[in-house]
């Protein structure tokens, strides 16, 4: 009697501690089944391009960067390669002489134009690229040159002198302001009274720079991991529709995070965002 009064306390401790647990974010597949993160980096190891969508704030999208291109860098190896939205291409030479310690970084931080959270969540990616030997590619257009398509459209980009032109996707810009990404921006309600047609097109313009020079970094047997906003990935759409352009072969997975109150199942509307969805509690802090 003793021992089958001693077997019901465990068994119910257990399940209490287990109905109490408050994992910190739950991970599925595109169609909603729960996946493995071992399983995940298995089959992410196997794709030419990785897109980490992360939420800007979310220190649980940031912490899984890293965690995530850990586990993908120990299969790899030297086929890894880094690159980020949160990096402007004329930073480029910097930050390879960051990475080769040609340039020190007291010096080399002043110099790039960082986002105000770069020391706690991008500094450790950049960091892992540096003692690692990877290379870390900046991807993203140099903002002046994004106002320019805000102000005058892709029109504006041709008065650009050949060195600038460099920095930036090929011209002439394919565009379809028919894709939700685009489409959306300009049904958001509060929209800035400034907004006007040219908006989606200096977002298209960051996001067909960005998949030119993911594209021109890598080859054939590497794994190129990006980190970017998840609105530059979902639903396969921005970056991923021009890589496509460039590269048609290419074998690419995504990865999106969103924000649920139940972490339990995926909520229907964030099926087929992408390959896998980090979903987290709504109430996680914010960064910013």
């Amino acid at each position: 009697m003793r021992k089958k009064l001693l077997i019901t306390a465990i068994v119910s401790l257990f399940l209490l501690s287990f109905t109490n647990d408050k994992p910190a974010y739950t991970l599925f597949t595109d169609n909603g089944k729960d996946v493995k993160f071992s399983e995940m980096i298995t089959d992410l190891a196997t794709a030419d391009f990785v897109f980490i969508g992360e939420l800007h704030n979310n220190p649980i999208s940031h912490w899984l960067e890293l965690e995530i291109t850990k586990e993908i860098y120990k299969i790899k190896k030297q086929n890894t390669i880094l690159g980020a939205e949160m990096f402007e291409t004329d930073d480029q030479l910097i930050i390879d002489e960051y990475l080769t310690n040609v340039y020190p970084e007291n010096k080399f931080e002043p110099e790039l134009k960082l986002w105000p959270n770069y020391k706690t969540d991008y500094k450790p990616l950049l960091n892992f690229a540096k003692d690692s030997s990877l290379s870390f590619i900046a991807t993203n257009i140099p903002r002046r040159y994004a106002s320019v398509v805000f102000k005058s459209g892709f029109e504006g980009l041709e008065n650009l002198t050949g060195e600038a032109k460099k920095y930036i996707a090929p011209l002439p810009i394919k565009y379809d302001k028919d894709l939700d990404c685009y489409k959306d921006m300009m049904n958001m309600g509060g929209m800035p009274a400034h907004a006007n047609e040219n908006l989606p097109k200096s977002q298209a313009i960051k996001d067909a720079t960005m998949a030119n020079f993911i594209n021109l970094n890598w080859k054939d047997g590497k794994t190129f991991i990006h980190y970017n906003g998840s609105y530059h990935s979902d639903k396969y759409q921005g970056i991923v529709w021009y890589l496509k352009k460039y590269n048609k072969k290419a074998k690419i997975k995504t990865i999106t995070t969103v924000l649920q109150s139940d972490l339990s199942k995926l909520n229907d509307e964030y099926k087929k965002q992408a390959d896998y969805i980090i979903v987290v509690d709504e109430n996680m802090t914010g960064t910013y």
